[in-house]
């Protein structure tokens, strides 16, 4: 009888150590995600090529400090920043849309505050200089609707923008002379920035709707992408078709760093 009763204590002993190690690791991935790490998906191609819709990425808080935003339901317990440092430009930056704080934003950091931005032919001015711009490629791509029902080739110019302080990045261009080729000069307030897509011709961004974007409502930077599946393609990857998992999930784009 004492060796039943001893192997059920065993027994339940076993269960509660288990149950304190998930208990723990639970708390260990809220306190990395909460403060350090969060990670967040793609659902557009504002910032095609260098995100595509299906990435899956880690985004910093340590980069920019934490404001109510870095914390789930955005809680009102203090205004501004707490161990803030300002982002740079040509970060991506994850933020949340003045205009609607519930919503999160992925874009590059293109103006600082006091900076005078415009765009002239499709070409990017800071404070009056022209951003050099040169040609690589083109950057094929099957865009279709969020149904699948109607889908088209779509073939974008590829350039390299170089920021002024030397930062390399690639952007897109479909029309020779699209609706925000050319705009008036955007004055950047104090404690705001100008936010940019990547994909010029097809990004909601700081030159149309989504105006200066407040410090206090940057969530972290962008850093690594730890997963990327095919989602918006036609036959593409589909969750609850797991025979389609290792043809439609993009395997070179683990653990590509964002830049």
């Amino acid at each position: 009888m004492s060796l039943g009763t001893n192997s059920k204590a065993d027994a339940g002993s076993g269960w509660a150590e288990t149950a304190k190690i998930v208990v723990q690791a639970l708390a260990i991935a809220m306190v990395v995600r909460v403060f350090f790490y969060q990670p967040f998906n793609i659902p557009s191609g504002s910032m095609k090529s260098t995100l595509l819709i299906g990435d899956y990425l880690f985004v910093s808080k340590l980069s920019y400090g934490y404001s109510r935003f870095s914390f789930p339901f955005s809680p009102d317990l203090f205004q501004g920043r707490v161990l803030g440092s300002e982002p740079k430009r040509g970060d991506v930056a994850v933020f949340r849309l003045p205009q609607d704080e519930s919503i999160d934003y992925i874009k590059r950091v293109i103006g600082l505050p006091g900076d005078e931005i415009q765009m002239k032919e499709g070409v990017l001015y800071i404070n009056g200089t022209a951003v050099p711009k040169v040609y690589k490629d083109e950057f094929k791509n099957v865009e279709c609707d969020r149904y699948f029902r109607h889908c088209r080739n779509v073939v974008y110019k590829r350039y390299e923008e170089t920021l002024p302080e030397g930062l390399k990045y690639t952007v897109l261009d479909l029309e020779p002379a699209g609706e925000f080729d050319n705009t008036d000069v955007f004055k950047v307030p104090a404690g705001h920035y100008f936010m940019m897509g990547d994909n010029r011709d097809n990004s909601s961004d700081s030159r149309a709707t989504v105006g200066y974007v407040p410090f206090e409502n940057f969530i972290g930077r962008a850093e690594i992408i730890f997963f990327s599946a095919a989602v918006d393609e036609p036959d593409a990857m589909r969750w609850l078709s797991p025979w389609t998992w290792p043809f439609d999930i993009r395997w070179t784009r683990f653990f590509n760093l964002v830049r």
